[in-house]
């Protein structure tokens, strides 16, 4: 069931699947301009052996500020008309304000004072998992979700016991190569009207869109939703907050102080982020050794490796967990 609750005083939408004994919760992190319902392929084919957590980002998906406005308005309401709010929210879930649970309507929710860095959005995921009292978690990060998994791991290890990145990886910065990327980005951030979705040929577009071979047109669908839903800021700041030359270059570092298990997972055709810069970042975590003993390669596979090619990046994830159950 799909729940909200609030963390650092913003709304996260986010889904838990039932506990098993003694198994460690696998907490599913998405990228840039995405959402949680790409690991959904993912989560259905492991949940049976693990719980799972996957969560919208601050400011993506349904992780919007908007949600909060929403619940302090049927807290008011449910002191008037108890059946009326069963009734508005049974379809949505439950939700769940564990902290300023009486906040204004009118309060305004400022996602900028929390950051956009990869190190605020894991601020945001350790506060996550504290709030929902997990403590024996690995994190599972698809590209600018792996660089928020690692920081998390960084800033809490005593709750962190593993990180996998998927498609993730770099710690180089390329001048031209990120001023080009910066500029399409911003580009497509300002560029994304509603009626953006009624363009033909759109689907076929982005099912094309740096995937080694065309996604099924559900997925094509979810990337337009995902991209029109987009919080115009957390989009923007996002983008230019995880690309600067001192950001890019503070990864590396993060990497080489974690002492817990460190994984990736490369797609042989990612455009977005190669396999050698995948190793590069790889290769500053203790279990790379000499050959990329942490590096796995999926083949036929682009920067979506979760819809892809879900049933090899399963095979992989289950493969690394049993090395270390």
């Amino acid at each position: 069931m799909t729940k909200t609750i609030e963390v650092r005083g913003f709304p996260h939408v986010y889904e838990l699947t039932a506990p098993i004994d003694s198994a460690p919760v696998l907490v599913f992190v998405h990228g840039w301009l995405l959402s949680r319902a790409y690991w959904q392929p993912i989560i259905q084919a492991i949940a049976p052996s693990y719980p799972c957590l996957s969560y919208d980002l601050r400011g993506f998906g349904r992780s919007q500020a908007s949600l909060l406005t929403d619940a302090a308005s049927q807290i008011a309401l449910k002191k008037r008309s108890p059946e009326l709010i069963s009734t508005a929210t049974r379809s949505e879930g439950t939700v769940a304000i564990l902290s300023k649970a009486e906040h204004s309507a009118s309060s305004p929710i400022v996602s900028a004072e929390l950051g956009y860095t990869p190190a605020a959005y894991a601020e945001d995921l350790v506060a996550l998992l504290q709030t929902l009292k997990i403590s024996n978690a690995w994190l599972i990060g698809h590209s600018l979700g792996g660089s928020i998994a690692l920081w998390a791991a960084d800033m809490a290890p005593h709750l962190v016991k593993g990180v996998i990145c998927v498609n993730s990886g770099g710690g180089i910065y390329l001048k031209e190569e990120f001023e080009k990327f910066r500029n399409a980005g911003q580009q497509l951030v300002k560029f994304r009207p509603s009626w953006l979705r009624h363009v033909p040929f759109i689907d076929y577009a982005l099912a094309r869109l740096s995937v080694a071979k065309p996604i099924d047109q559900v997925w094509a669908r979810q990337r337009l939703h995902d991209l029109i839903a987009a919080h115009p800021e957390a989009a923007l700041r996002t983008l230019l907050d995880s690309t600067t030359e001192t950001e890019v270059h503070r990864l590396p570092q993060v990497v080489s102080r974690l002492q817990q298990p460190v994984y990736f997972i490369a797609g042989a055709q990612d455009p977005i982020m190669e396999p050698k810069y995948v190793q590069h970042l790889a290769s500053f975590h203790p279990s790379f050794e000499c050959c990329g003993k942490n590096v796995t390669e999926i083949d036929n596979c682009g920067h979506m490796a979760m819809v892809e090619q879900p049933d090899a990046l399963v095979n992989h994830i289950q493969d690394i967990l049993a090395q270390h159950a």
